[in-house]
């Protein structure tokens, strides 16, 4: 069964930085992306950014510029390194990888950032 499994969230204060890891239990096979998703309080789920199985990436229109995603291909693994931070950046964030076949989740982590 696979699991991603997520790391790196924490209490920043604004302007800080923080990178967000998320590592899958097993290998996984026909990827088509990886990508990470926020839910602030009370928000619904949004996407944050995005890194294509050739390496194209593609941030939201709030967190460009300031956060960077990469991948590891053959580590299953994706990172998301954020400076800058504000505090409207204080959400639930939750690493996705999409397949042909199949979405999988990460369980999610806390980033906080004070003001």
């Amino acid at each position: 069964q696979v699991q991603l499994v997520e790391s790196g969230g924490g209490l920043v204060q604004a302007g800080g930085s923080l990178r967000l890891s998320c590592a899958a239990s097993v290998s996984i096979s026909s990827i088509n992306s990886m990508g990470w998703y926020r839910q602030a309080p009370g928000k619904q789920r949004e996407w944050v950014a995005g890194v294509s199985s050739g390496g194209i990436t593609d941030y939201a229109d709030s967190v460009k510029g300031r956060f960077t995603i990469s991948s590891d291909n053959a580590k299953n693994t994706v990172y998301l390194q954020m400076n800058s931070l504000k505090p409207e950046d204080t959400a639930v964030y939750y690493c996705h990888i999409a397949t042909t076949v199949y979405n999988y989740w990460g369980q999610g982590t806390q980033v906080t950032v004070s003001s």
